[in-house]
């Protein structure tokens, strides 16, 4: 029927003698396919030591690590009204090791926890209205490894002002996650607290919205403000990490089974000259768990010429401990919930990287006209508890 509608419409035209092309202000729509916009591959190498390791009750080696890989496809399509349909697709493979998990039975040469690899597929549709300014996207996204697995759905819409100076954007987000519940092989058959048996599914569930309201205050200068309320519900605590009481007993770890969170932050970039851009971010979070944190961070950007640049990334983060925490044998038996998980710990970290992009949209970079862009990041991690890590990341761009 569109095709007859269309053929009409041109006849009419064609024959008509008062019709001059000028005045023609009908647009005959072509049906477009969809087409390959872009392909992003990004791979890292992470590596970690420490000697915090909640398994072992908070002390005995964190080394960890984690090779991952993410390819994402975009593809675009243009309707008769010029309106944008955009899909993204991506399929992500993480690949690690984990001696800290091995301990989780130590009687056995490496337990299937030792390494592990989580696979984790996502979607992305987003309409985009470049004459009213809006956007908005829904996803799904999956996750599962060994004791795991993850479904997930988003909502987003964006709109900006008629001179794109002001954005604001919201996100909604649900994931509803089960685990398989494995106990220390001490504790299998009579766990402590009755949470839960070896072998156990349970939920965990995750509810979030982010707001976001970002400004152009000047030709050099913007701003943003940004929060990401969450709100979890479900087995919270990690099973296989052990707590080890003042009297020498152990059990499971044991957490609330809700938390609620709220960050909140503000970004800041200006654009000092040409060649140098300089951004800030600070991120004040707070949740019912007693944890409240500040991070700062900072990162001027150089552009080398047309085609390149150089980042030196580098943040600080610090932290109150949660109510449940305590170091290895000072937990009190008989207390309702406990932790000796160092991430639930207080400390302060210190992160400094170093990164390189570059872009070449006639040539092409490594000869190759297909790769837009190339990324190569680097990244050291340290904690005041002794928790070290490394990661480095390589992003390539095809068009």
């Amino acid at each position: 029927m569109k095709k007859r509608i269309i053929t009409a419409a041109c006849l009419a035209l064609l024959f008509h003698p008062k019709v001059k092309a000028q005045n023609d202000t009908t647009t005959v729509y072509k049906k477009q396919k969809l087409k390959i916009e872009e392909v992003n591959f990004i791979s890292s190498y992470y590596t970690q030591q420490g000697d915090n390791s909640a398994v072992t009750g908070g002390k005995g080696t964190e080394k960890l690590t984690d090779i991952a890989t993410n390819i994402e496809v975009v593809l675009t399509k243009k309707n008769a009204y010029k309106r944008t349909h955009q899909f993204n697709l991506s399929l992500g493979v993480d690949s690690y090791t984990s001696a800290s998990s091995d301990k989780i039975d130590p009687n056995t040469v490496s337990s299937a926890s030792y390494q592990d690899v989580r696979v984790y597929p996502s979607a992305q549709y987003a309409y985009k209205n470049d004459e009213k300014k809006y956007i908005v996207n829904a996803g799904l996204s999956f996750s599962a490894e060994y004791d795991y697995f993850s479904s997930g759905v988003n909502f987003g819409y964006a709109k900006s002002s008629k001179n794109n100076n002001r954005e604001f954007s919201a996100k909604a987000s649900v994931f509803l996650d089960t685990w398989k519940v494995i106990l220390p092989v001490e504790l299998r058959n009579n766990p402590s607290d009755n949470q839960a048996n070896n072998g156990d599914m349970k939920p965990r569930n995750s509810y979030n919205l982010g707001l976001t309201y970002a400004q152009v205050v000047t030709k050099n200068f913007q701003l943003a403000f940004m929060t990401d309320i969450g709100y979890q519900q479900g087995l919270l605590g990690t099973k296989f990490n052990r707590v080890y009481f003042d009297n020498a007993t152990v059990a499971s770890e044991k957490l609330p089974d809700t938390r609620f969170k709220l960050p909140a932050g503000v970004r800041a970039n200006y654009f000092l000259g040409d060649n140098l851009v300089l951004r800030s971010l600070y991120r004040y979070y707070t949740d019912t768990w007693a944890i409240q944190s500040h991070t700062f961070s900072f990162e001027p950007v150089y552009k080398i010429n047309a085609f390149s640049s150089i980042a030196l990334p580098y943040r600080f983060y610090t932290q109150t401990q949660a109510n449940y925490f305590k170091a290895i044998n000072q937990h009190v038996q008989g207390t309702e919930f406990y932790t000796s998980d160092f991430d639930l710990s207080q400390f302060s970290s210190h992160m400094l990287g170093l990164s390189y992009h570059k872009t070449d949209n006639d040539r092409g970079i490594f000869n190759s006209r297909r790769i837009h862009s190339f990324e190569l990041r680097y990244g050291y991690y340290s904690r005041n508890n002794g928790l070290q890590s490394h990661i480095i990341t390589l992003a390539l761009q095809f068009k």
